[in-house]
């Protein structure tokens, strides 16, 4: 199993939970953002920057992902690619992607795009706060453990 992180828009204490875990279970993270981000020195974290422009980090991660890889993303059209593709999506608040509720993500999302376009809806999510990143430690240790024994 590798990690890819969308990095332009993962929250910072997300990326450090991130770091953490590629150490402890030394398993290659890897970062992709289209602006340059400082890693902490380790052959199991590296970050890749990719040109500025509407979803080419997106394409990078699915050009690369193979089978039992781990995406970190809060992109649900990423998300469904992903698991199109037999690997794991994980949203940076913890809530993990699968066949039958990513459709079901996709449309909402498609759904308040319209609505917000209309200007009948105004803001966004809402804050990040703790229990999104304990739900969200919780979940990768729960994949990096399946992983882990997978592998043994």
């Amino acid at each position: 199993m590798q990690i890819w992180v969308d990095a332009d828009a993962c929250p910072q204490v997300i990326k450090e939970i991130l770091f953490r875990a590629a150490e402890r279970a030394q398993v290659l993270t890897t970062l992709v953002a289209n602006t340059l981000l400082r890693v902490p020195p380790s052959p199991f974290i590296k970050s890749v920057r990719v040109a500025k422009g509407f979803n080419v980090a997106d394409h990078s991660i699915i050009e690369q992902i193979q089978p039992g890889d781990l995406v970190i993303t809060a992109d649900i059209p990423l998300a469904a690619e992903v698991i199109g593709r037999r690997a794991h999506a994980l949203d940076p608040r913890g809530e993990l992607y699968t066949e039958d509720n990513v459709r079901e993500r996709l449309a909402v999302r498609n759904l308040m795009q319209e609505l917000r376009s209309t200007g009948d809806i105004l803001g966004g999510p809402a804050p990040f706060n703790q229990s999104d990143r304990q739900r969200f430690a919780n979940h990768l240790d729960r994949l990096l453990t399946r992983s882990g024994r997978d592998l043994a």
